[in-house]
């Protein structure tokens, strides 16, 4: 299911927008909303708003927040407005101030709202037990991967005794 979010007429070029969006595109909106305005850039706060909006969007469908991933984020071009700078000799000096269009686009992860029919009540403990089993093989294997990681890097697990 695709959660949506817009926000049209922004004062801002859409090359600084997009300056920030690869920083945010691969965390999940929760973190993206907490890493923005850390990130140093104007364009942070406009796209923070748009991916608060979308959060809020699909709280309002009942989709838990965690279970968010992006699957879009799009800054488009708006209109452009015409200005004009005094230039030398009394002329002119046109230039344009910029608009963007932000679409941020959320879906829920792969396999979070499958449902499992269940037929009997025995059926419905197995699936239980092999969900359980599943998660704690996940939970091992990264924590064997993050002691890999640290042996690797020549420390020790083990505490030393001095």
């Amino acid at each position: 299911m695709d959660i949506i979010a817009t926000q049209k007429f922004i004062r801002m070029a859409p090359r600084k927008l997009r300056l920030v969006v690869p920083l945010i595109k691969n965390i999940s909106p929760i973190m993206a909303v907490e890493v923005l305005p850390h990130i140093g850039k104007r364009a942070a706060e406009p796209l923070r708003k748009v991916i608060l909006s979308a959060i809020a969007n699909a709280k309002e469908k009942k989709l838990s927040e965690n279970d968010l991933v992006f699957k879009e984020i799009q800054v488009g071009e708006g209109p452009r407005l015409k200005r004009y700078h005094a230039g030398a000799r009394g002329m002119a000096k046109p230039y344009k101030r910029e608009m963007s269009h932000i679409r941020v686009v959320l879906e829920t992860k792969p396999g979070v709202n499958e449902k499992i029919k269940v037929t009997d009540y025995a059926d419905s403990k197995r699936i239980t037990q092999i969900k359980s089993v599943k998660s704690k093989a996940k939970v091992e294997s990264i924590i064997d991967s993050v002691k890999s990681k640290v042996t690797r890097k020549g420390g020790s697990t083990r505490s030393k005794s001095v």
